[in-house]
């Protein structure tokens, strides 16, 4: 297992950077999930990482060594990628082997390391067959195994479920995660789906536009978001946000106007902003049904989805604004009737109207 290291990563592309100053210390052993939008620099940053993109600045650190200057067959590492990337005249055997065959490992180990890679991967009925005879799980199966034989230091996949429909999408991210358990290899993994990041990930990396949002554990961010962007972005549904404005009541509580309605918050001991426009986040599963005296919201319910284990509600509540609400999966709720909710004032966010920064 080995640690890596990004310290101060810049890339340019002439005069245009697109990945500023990027620093993560990824422990040996470590499962890192790049996420973000299209476009964000996380593939990018992959590449830089597996030598496939040459690095304008900073210090990529392998195992305790700079690997700046080094090609990808010298950085000890395996990348899975999104299009499989599989030889089609080659049998799966073939494949998964053609790694080792050009490195010069002996026959035998070769026959051994995709034998038990096969195995790990339930794939080993299809050693025979060609590409164009397997699934889509399967190929990407098989290309998992391909990096796997060569026992590298590091994994990097580059959004390997992404061509996949979505129960095999579930399937295999299963299958990525027991692998990761059993092996403990230092794994880097890009997605755009924030769903995969948080049921894979020891920590997650959210970027945006080429910087670093926010680094931390799937429930950190989740629950404790340090900006807008990155509230917005992870949890499905996103995280209502709402455009308020904060005053601080006589009892030290906050009084929060939204569209017309009034409530209040109990203030943090330290706060950077306790007056003035704010955006007011809170997410669907903290928000209940009640009576009008106790609504934060109200309006008219204009969708329902029934998921069968959850029941979300969508509440116009004015200003061509939608509140996303979570209802008891066997809630008695209508569309076009009026609906009032109030939250809880612990799953409350308030982010800055300005850097959309974190307030409390």
């Amino acid at each position: 297992m080995t640690a890596i290291a990004l310290r101060k990563i810049r890339k340019t592309y002439g005069s245009l950077p697109v990945i500023h100053d990027v620093d993560i210390e990824i422990e040996s052993g470590e499962f890192l999930v790049l996420v973000g939008p299209s476009g964000c620099g996380k593939s990018t940053l992959l590449r830089m990482i597996a030598g496939l993109e040459e690095i304008s600045g900073g210090v990529l650190d392998i195992g305790g060594k700079v690997v700046n200057a080094l090609p990808p067959s010298e950085r000890d590492i395996a990348m899975v990628f999104q299009d499989y990337a599989l030889y089609p005249h080659m049998s799966v055997r073939e494949n998964m082997a053609f790694g080792l065959k050009m490195r010069g490992t002996a026959d035998e180990a070769i026959n051994k390391r995709v034998s038990l890679a096969a195995d790990t991967l339930k794939i080993a009925q299809f050693l025979e067959r060609r590409p164009a005879q397997l699934s889509g799980g399967q190929r990407q199966r098989v290309a998992m195994g391909r990096a796997i034989v060569r026992e590298p230091s590091a994994f990097l996949f580059d959004e390997p479920l992404s061509n996949l429909d979505a129960a095999l999408r579930v399937e295999m991210r299963l299958e990525i995660a027991k692998l990761h358990n059993r092996m403990k290899a230092t794994t880097i993994y890009v997605t755009h789906d924030q769903v995969e990041a948080m049921t894979l990930a020891d920590r997650i990396v959210v970027l945006n536009a080429g910087r670093i949002e926010q680094v931390g554990a799937p429930l950190e961010l989740y629950h404790k978001p340090a900006s807008l962007f990155v509230a917005r972005f992870i949890g499905s549904p996103t995280m209502n946000t709402l455009s308020a404005e904060l005053k601080t009541a006589a009892n030290d509580e906050l009084r929060v106007s939204i569209a017309g309605r009034e409530f209040t918050l109990p203030s943090p001991e330290q706060m950077s902003q306790k007056n003035g426009n704010v955006t007011l986040g809170i997410r669907p599963e903290d928000l209940v049904r009640c009576s009008p005296a106790e609504a934060w919201f109200g309006g008219e319910l204009a969708v329902v989805e029934r998921l069968g284990s959850q029941t979300y509600g969508y509440v116009e509540i004015g200003q061509s604004r939608m509140l996303t609400v979570e209802f008891p999966r066997s809630a008695e709720i209508k569309v076009g009737e009026n609906i009032c909710v109030r939250g809880n004032p612990a799953g409350t966010h308030l982010f800055d109207d300005t850097t959309g920064h974190r307030i409390n």
